[in-house]
C-alpha cells in the first residue's frame, strides 16, 4: 500500500480586540487562550479556558445602623487551573456585622458534586471549598456568596480542568526495516458491523492502518458510527431501579420526589424540569433543593403552595422520569382553643395555640389591644409556623384580663387570673418595755413592699401625730412613740393589706411604760449677790427625763418677772436676771423622789456720790470741788472717796488723790492754765468701788482750743521714689498760732497711719520719699498749736508710686471675626499710641436706639470678645475704648452695623459626606440620595430630573443643612440625570447624579445558526430590550460539545446581535448558548435547539496538495488601539488598556514619565493575545501623570501614552475640565 505524505497548512488568524476600561467598584478580568496542534495523523486538543474573576453586590438596607456593616472580603478566592484527577481548593476570608454566612455555588446551576468538602478553617479563619478527583465536568465558574442583613456580595472565580494527553512514543513512530514482505494472503471479506467490532478493540492510533488492511476507505465514516455505537452503550448504562411517583402534599409543607438510579458514570448530568421549564436552583434558594444518598436522587419542594401543582421530570442520559405533585389546601382551624389560666404573680404566663396550617398574618391581643414583642411580651412561632406561643413575663395584678388570638377570620380567647402572693412577716413585732418620757420603737419586716399598713392600739386605729411617727420604707415598717407616758401602755398591732386580696395580715405586741424616779447628784447651795447682778441656782439629777418644779418661800414659781427656769438634760437651773430686794428668800426644787433647798441674799458695792459737782475755785494754779455722799452704801460702810482727772480729748484717767468718807471736798494744783480738764469721784466700801460721778469739762484759767482741720492734701508730683503733696492751713487756729503740721501716710487698704518725719513740718508742702515702687499710698495732715493736735484732714486720693503714665490711644483694627443668629464675635489690636492698656471697654447699641450700653461689667482683658444673647437678624453697632491707670482712651466705632446672623456665604455642597455622581440601582429597590450642604442664609433646595422639577413618586426630606431624595420602589423609567440645585442671595450651585435603574436583563430571542466561513458557526439573535437600552449591557456566548455537559465561554463581551464562533473541531457537534449580562447579573439562557455539526473534508486524502511555500509572517510592532486619557477619583482603581500587533511577539515595557515601572509591585499589568492591561489600585494624587507603553521586537518599536488625572470628590472644576478634555480626545474603537 502506498503511503501518502500529507503536509497541512495552518492558517493563523489575527484576533483584534479592543478593551475599554473605566474605574468601578467591581472588578472583572478575563484571560482567553486557545491552542490547536496537528502532528502526523493524530490531533491533540486542550479545551478552551476562561480565567474569570468577577465581583458583584446586591444591597438590602437603605440605612445601616451605627456599629454594623455590609459583608466584605478580607481575602478573595482565586481562579484555579488543575489537571484531571487532581484536587482544587478555594479559600476566602470575610468580615461584617452582623456576622455573614457563606455558601458556595456553581454558576451553571449544577450542584457541587458529591464528596466535595465545604468547611470553616478555625485556625486560619478561612472558609474553604475542596474538590477532590477533578474531572472535566467540574470545570465551571464557582460563586462565593457572602450574606448578612444588609447586603449580598458575590465573588465569581473560574476552575479550569485540563485533559491528560497521551505521550507520543516517537520510537514506535519510526519506520523499521524488516525482512521482505511475504506474499499477501487473501483476506476474508468482512462487513461494516464486523469492522466496527474490530475497531472497538484496537487502539485509536491504529484505526487507519486496520481500515486499510481490511480495505475500508471511508475511515471518517467508520469513526462517526463507532462513536454513535459507544454512545448507545453509554445510554444503556442508566438503569432505573425505582421511578418517580406522584405525591400529595399540604400547603406550607415540604414535598419530596425520589427515585433510585444505577448510573455507570456517577458524574452524568441530571436535569430537573417542572412542566417544560428547567428548575433554576441558583435563583430559587430556599424553594428547591436536590440531594443524593448513594443511588437515591431526591428533589425537595419547600413551602408548598397551589402554584407548585404540576408535573416534575428528571432527565438523565436518555431516561425521562416524571411524576405529578398535588397540593391540598385545608381550611384554617384551631386544633385546640385557648384555656383560662390562673397563675401566681411574678411568674410567667404562657398561652399556646396550634393551627391546622401556616398563616401569614396573626395577632395576639390583651383586652382588645394588639400586643407587640417587647420586654414584657414574648411572641414565638414554631419553625413549621403552626404553633404560636405568647409569654407574659413577671405578671402583676394589673395583667388580669382577656387574652385573644386572631388568625384570618378565626378567633379564640381565654381569661388570665392573677393570684396574689400571701404576705408574711419576716420579723414580727416584739414586746417593748420603756421608762416614762422614753422612746418606744415597734418594728417589723414583711415579704413585700407593695402593701398598705395601719397601726392599732387596744383595737383602735392610731393616727399620725407628734407622739406617733409611722414610717414604711421598702419591706420594713416602724412605729415610734415619743415621750412615752404611763397611758401609752397597752396592746399594739400592725395590719398589712394588698390590692385584689381581701385577707388582712397582722402582727401584735405589748408596750409597757414604767414610772421614772430620780436622785440628786448635785444639790442647791446658798448664794449672795450684789444688787443688779445676776444669780443662778443649779441642781443636777441622775435622769434627764425627770421633770421638776421650783418654789420660793413655799410657793411654786410660775410666771415671776426677772426669773428664768432652764432645763438642760439632767441639769435644772433657776436664773435671776438682776438681784433686788424681791429676789431674796428661800428657794426649793422638787421632783419625783427628790427635794433641794437654798437661801439667796444681797451684798453690793455703794452707789455713786450724789448731785452735781460744785467747783469752788477754777484758776490756772488750783481747782477746788465739792460733792454729796452716796444715797445707798450697798449695805456696807463707805470708807473713802477716790478723785481722778483727764485732759479734754484724752481717753485715759489719772488718779490725783483720796479723801476720807467724812470729807466731801477736794482741791488740786496739778493743772495748766488754759487747758480743759474733766474730773470724777468714786465711793469705796468693803464690797468694791461705786460707779463714778463725772464733772463737765472746765478750763484752768482762760481756754485755748487745738487748731482746726487742714484741707485735703493734693498730689502734685509722682515718681517711683517720692510723692509731693500740698495743703492749705486750717481756717481756725483755736486761739493759738499753728506751730507745725504732722504728715502721715499709709498703704491703701491698711488701717495703720505712719508719720513721714519725727519733726513737725513747717511748710504747707511736703515731699515724701522712701516709698516702694508700684505701691499705692494715701496721705493726711494734722495741724498742731500750743493746745495740741487738731483733727486729721481728709484722706488724699490714692496714688501709686511709679513714674507717670499716659492714657492709651485709639484701638486698632476693630472688625467682626464671626457671627451667628444669637452672637457676634469681635476682634481688635492694641493701640500704637500711649501706654499699654490694662483692658478694653466694649459698648454696643441696637439699630433702633441711640443709647450705648457696656457689653461687660469689667474691662475686657483680651483682644477679642463674643457678645451673646442677641436678637436674630437685628443690626447692632459697636465701639471700643482702651483703658489703663492713666485713664480711658478715645472710642473707635465700627463704620456699619452688624446683623446677628452667620456670615453671608454662597451655597456649597459638603462633599465629605460621600455624595456619589453615578448610581446604579436595581429595579424594585429604593433609590436614596442624601446631600449635605452649607450656606448662609440657608439655601433653598430644588430637585430636578433631566432638567425638569421632580414630582409624583418621590419623597423629599429637607433640613437646614441637608436634603434627602427617596423613591421607595424604583422603576426602569426612573433612570436619568438628577440634579440638586441650591440657591440663596449670594449664589447658586448644583450637583448632578447620573442614576441608572436596571434589573436582571430579559433574555434574547430567536437564535439562528448558519455557516459563512468553513469550520465556523455564525450566531444571530434578536436583541434583549435591556441590552439595547443599557450601555453597559452585553452578551456572553457559550458552547458545549455534545459529548460533555460542561459549557465553555466562546466570547465574554459581545455588544452586537451577531457573532461568529471559531476554533471548532471538525467532526464534532456543538450546542450554543447566548446570555444577556449587565451589572446586576445574567438573564435566562437562550440555547440552540439542535446541535450544529462541523463536517470533515472527505476528499482530504484524495487530492494532491501543492508544494508548500512557507510565508513570512514577521511584522514590526504597531498599536491598533493606543492608551486613552483617564480621570479617576481618589481612592478608586484605574485600568488602562491598549491593543497591538507584532511577530515575533513584542516585549512590553511600562513607564510613568521617564521611570520604568514594569517591575514595580504597586502596579499590576498583564499582556495576553496582543492586549496589554495596566491596573493602578487605590489611586492617590501621586499617581497622576503620563503613563507610556513601549513595544519592541527585532523589526522595530513603537510607543503610546495616556494621562491619568486623580481628583478629589469635591474638586468640581477639575472634574469638569477633565471631562471636557476627554470628550474632545475621545477615541472610537
Amino acid at each position: 500500500m502506498a503511503t501518502a505524505v500529507m503536509r497541512m497548512q495552518t492558517k493563523v488568524q489575527e484576533h483584534r480586540s479592543v478593551v475599554s476600561s473605566s474605574s468601578s467598584s467591581s472588578t472583572s478580568m478575563q484571560h482567553m487562550s486557545h491552542t490547536t496542534k496537528i502532528l502526523g495523523e493524530d490531533t491533540f486538543s486542550t479545551k478552551k479556558t476562561s480565567v474569570v474573576e468577577q465581583f458583584s453586590m446586591v444591597s438590602r438596607s437603605l440605612e445601616i445602623p451605627a456599629g454594623e456593616s455590609i459583608p466584605e472580603f478580607v481575602e478573595k478566592p482565586h481562579p484555579l487551573t488543575a489537571p484531571e484527577g487532581d484536587k482544587a481548593v478555594f479559600r476566602a476570608k470575610v468580615k461584617g456585622n452582623p456576622k455573614p454566612s457563606i455558601t458556595w455555588k456553581r454558576e451553571s446551576g449544577i450542584p457541587i458534586k458529591e464528596g466535595s468538602k465545604m468547611f470553616f478553617d478555625s485556625i486560619n479563619k478561612e472558609y474553604v471549598l475542596k474538590l477532590e478527583s477533578l474531572t472535566t465536568d467540574d470545570a465551571d465558574n464557582y460563586k462565593c456568596v457572602v450574606s448578612n442583613d444588609h447586603a449580598d456580595i458575590i465573588y465569581t472565580v473560574s476552575l479550569c480542568v485540563t485533559e491528560c494527553q497521551e505521550k507520543l512514543d516517537f520510537k514506535k513512530m519510526l519506520k523499521k526495516r524488516g525482512p521482505p514482505a511475504p506474499k499477501k494472503k487473501e483476506k476474508k471479506t468482512i462487513g461494516e458491523k464486523e469492522m466496527l467490532e474490530i475497531l472497538s478493540k484496537v487502539p485509536k492510533k491504529d484505526f487507519e492502518r486496520v481500515c486499510a488492511e481490511y480495505g475500508f476507505t471511508d475511515f471518517r465514516g467508520l469513526l462517526r458510527k463507532l462513536k454513535e455505537m459507544k454512545k448507545k452503550v453509554e445510554v444503556e448504562a442508566v438503569k432505573v431501579l425505582k421511578p418517580l411517583e406522584d405525591i400529595t402534599a399540604k400547603v406550607d409543607s415540604t414535598a419530596v420526589f425520589d427515585c433510585i438510579l444505577e448510573l455507570k458514570d456517577p458524574n452524568m448530568k441530571k436535569i430537573w424540569v417542572k412542566g417544560e421549564e428547567p428548575l433554576r436552583f441558583q435563583y430559587s434558594i430556599g424553594k428547591y433543593e436536590t440531594k443524593q444518598m448513594g443511588t437515591k436522587f431526591m428533589l425537595y419542594v419547600m413551602n408548598v403552595t397551589p402554584n407548585d401543582i404540576g408535573t416534575y421530570s428528571l432527565f438523565v442520559g436518555d431516561k425521562h422520569l416524571s411524576a405529578r405533585l398535588k397540593v391540598i389546601d385545608e381550611p384554617l382551624k384551631f386544633l385546640a382553643d385557648l384555656k383560662p389560666l390562673t397563675i401566681t404573680e411574678r411568674q410567667t404566663a404562657v398561652f399556646e395555640i396550634r393551627l391546622s396550617k401556616k398563616v401569614p398574618n396573626f395577632a395576639w391581643k390583651f383586652n382588645g389591644k394588639e400586643l407587640k414583642r417587647d420586654d414584657k411580651y414574648e411572641i414565638i412561632t414554631s419553625e413549621d409556623g403552626l404553633t404560636h406561643t405568647l409569654k407574659i413575663k413577671d405578671v402583676r395584678p394589673s395583667d388580669t384580663g382577656n387574652v385573644t388570638f386572631e388568625a384570618g377570620d378565626l378567633m379564640t380567647n381565654a381569661e388570665l387570673f392573677i393570684q396574689r402572693t400571701p404576705i408574711k412577716f419576716i420579723r414580727n413585732l416584739k414586746n417593748v418595755r420603756v421608762k416614762e418620757k422614753g422612746k418606744a420603737c415597734l418594728e417589723c419586716e414583711l415579704t413585700t413592699k407593695d402593701v398598705t399598713l395601719k397601726w392599732l392600739k387596744n383595737g383602735t386605729v392610731i393616727q399620725r401625730s407628734k407622739k406617733y411617727n409611722m414610717t414604711h420604707e421598702g419591706k420594713t415598717a416602724e412605729l415610734t412613740i415619743d415621750d412615752a407616758e404611763l397611758s401609752d401602755s397597752g396592746d399594739y398591732m400592725v395590719v398589712a393589706m394588698q390590692e385584689n386580696d381581701p385577707t388582712e395580715y397582722y402582727s401584735n405586741c405589748n408596750v409597757t411604760v414604767e414610772e421614772r424616779f430620780a436622785t440628786v447628784k448635785s444639790g442647791l447651795s446658798d448664794i449672795q449677790a450684789a444688787t443688779g447682778d445676776p444669780a443662778e441656782l443649779c441642781v443636777v439629777l441622775n435622769d434627764e427625763k425627770v421633770e421638776g418644779v421650783w418654789l420660793k418661800d413655799g410657793k411654786e414659781i410660775t410666771d415671776m418677772k426677772g426669773i428664768q427656769i432652764v432645763k438642760q438634760g439632767a441639769v435644772h437651773k433657776l436664773i435671776i436676771d438682776k438681784m433686788g430686794e424681791d429676789s431674796e428668800g428661800k428657794y426649793t426644787f422638787r421632783a419625783k423622789g427628790v427635794e433641794s433647798e437654798a437661801t439667796v441674799s444681797i451684798a453690793d458695792k455703794p452707789k455713786p456720790p450724789q448731785g452735781k459737782v460744785e467747783f469752788l475755785e477754777k484758776t490756772g494754779k488750783c481747782v477746788k470741788m465739792k460733792w454729796k455722799a452716796p444715797k445707798d452704801n450697798g449695805g456696807k460702810q463707805v470708807t473713802h472717796f477716790i478723785i481722778e482727772k483727764r485732759m479734754a480729748g484724752k481717753k485715759s484717767w489719772a488718779k490725783i488723790g483720796e479723801v476720807e468718807s467724812k470729807h466731801t471736798t477736794f482741791a488740786t494744783d496739778k493743772v495748766e492754765e488754759g487747758k480743759a480738764y474733766q474730773f470724777r469721784i468714786m465711793a469705796v466700801n468693803s464690797e468694791g468701788v461705786s460707779e463714778p460721778l463725772e464733772t463737765e469739762e472746765i478750763f484752768a484759767g482762760d481756754p485755748i482750743d487745738p487748731p482746726g482741720t487742714a484741707s485735703q492734701p493734693q498730689v502734685t508730683d509722682v515718681t517711683k521714689d517720692a510723692i509731693t503733696i500740698t495743703w492749705n492751713p486750717p481756717a481756725k487756729d483755736g486761739g493759738s498760732p499753728v506751730t507745725g503740721y504732722i504728715v502721715e501716710r499709709r498703704k491703701k487698704g491698711s488701717s495703720l497711719w505712719v508719720p513721714v518725719s519725727k519733726d513737725l513740718i513747717q511748710d504747707t508742702k511736703c515731699k515724701v520719699d522712701g516709698l516702694l515702687e508700684d505701691a499705692e499710698y494715701e496721705f493726711r495732715v494734722i495741724a498742731v498749736n500750743r493746745a495740741g493736735s487738731g483733727q486729721p484732714s481728709g484722706v488724699s486720693n490714692s496714688v501709686v508710686a511709679r513714674d507717670p503714665i499716659k492714657p492709651p490711644g485709639l484701638v486698632k483694627g476693630l472688625h467682626v471675626a464671626d457671627s451667628s443668629n444669637s452672637s457676634i464675635s469681635l476682634a481688635w489690636q492694641q493701640p500704637d499710641e500711649g501706654d499699654p492698656p490694662s483692658g478694653y471697654i466694649l459698648e454696643m447699641r441696637a439699630e433702633d436706639t441711640k443709647e450705648w450700653s457696656k457689653c461687660t461689667k469689667i474691662p475686657i482683658s483680651g483682644t477679642s470678645y463674643t457678645v451673646g444673647g442677641l436678637q436674630e437678624r437685628q443690626k447692632y453697632f459697636f465701639r471700643i475704648r482702651a483703658v489703663n491707670e492713666a485713664g480711658v482712651g478715645e472710642p473707635i466705632e465700627l463704620k456699619e452695623g452688624v446683623p446677628a446672623m452667620p456670615p453671608p456665604a454662597a451655597p456649597k455642597f459638603d462633599l465629605s459626606a460621600r455624595l456619589k455622581n453615578h448610581m446604579v440601582v436595581r429595579a424594585g429597590t429604593a433609590l436614596c440620595i442624601h446631600a449635605s450642604f452649607m450656606g448662609s442664609p440657608p439655601p433653598t433646595v430644588a430637585w430636578q430630573k433631566d432638567g425638569l422639577t421632580t414630582k409624583g413618586r418621590e419623597s423629599i426630606t429637607k433640613g437646614k443643612n441637608h436634603s434627602q431624595f427617596l423613591i421607595s420602589r424604583t422603576k426602569r423609567s426612573d433612570s436619568g440625570l438628577y440634579r440638586i440645585v441650591l440657591s440663596n442671595d449670594y449664589g447658586e450651585v448644583h450637583y448632578d447624579i447620573h442614576v441608572r435603574v436596571t434589573d436582571f436583563p430579559r433574555p434574547p430571542t430567536d437564535l439562528h445558526l448558519y455557516e459563512e466561513v468553513p469550520n465556523t458557526v455564525s450566531l444571530k439573535w434578536k436583541h434583549s430590550p435591556d441590552v439595547k437600552e443599557d450601555g453597559s449591557g452585553h452578551y456572553v456566548i457559550l458552547k458545549r460539545d455534545t459529548s460533555t455537559a460542561t459549557w465553555f465561554t466562546a466570547a465574554e463581551t459581545v455588544y452586537s446581535n451577531k457573532y461568529t464562533v471559531t476554533g471548532l473541531l471538525p467532526g464534532r457537534k456543538y450546542f450554543f448558548r447566548v446570555i444577556a449580562r449587565n451589572e446586576i447579573g445574567d438573564s435566562d439562557p437562550l440555547d440552540s435547539k439542535d446541535p450544529w455539526h462541523i463536517n470533515k473534508d472527505k476528499e482530504l486524502f484524495n487530492f494532491k496538495i501543492k508544494e508548500y511555500h512557507e510565508r513570512d509572517w514577521r511584522q514590526a510592532p504597531r498599536f491598533i488601539t493606543p492608551l486613552k486619557n483617564h480621570a479617576v477619583r481618589r481612592g478608586h482603581d484605574c485600568t488602562m488598556s491598549c491593543a497591538f500587533l507584532g511577530n515575533p511577539r513584542p516585549v512590553v515595557t511600562l513607564y510613568k514619565g521617564q521611570v520604568d515601572i514594569t517591575a514595580n509591585s504597586k502596579f499590576w499589568y498583564n499582556s495576553t493575545s496582543g492586549v496589554c492591561t495596566l491596573m493602578i489600585p487605590t489611586c492617590t494624587a501621586k499617581d497622576s501623570g503620563e503613563y507610556s507603553i513601549l513595544i519592541q521586537n527585532e523589526l522595530g518599536q513603537e510607543k503610546c501614552s495616556g494621562t491619568l488625572t486623580v481628583y478629589d470628590k469635591d474638586d468640581k472644576s477639575l472634574l469638569d475640565s477633565v471631562t471636557d478634555s476627554l470628550q474632545k480626545s475621545k477615541h472610537l474603537m
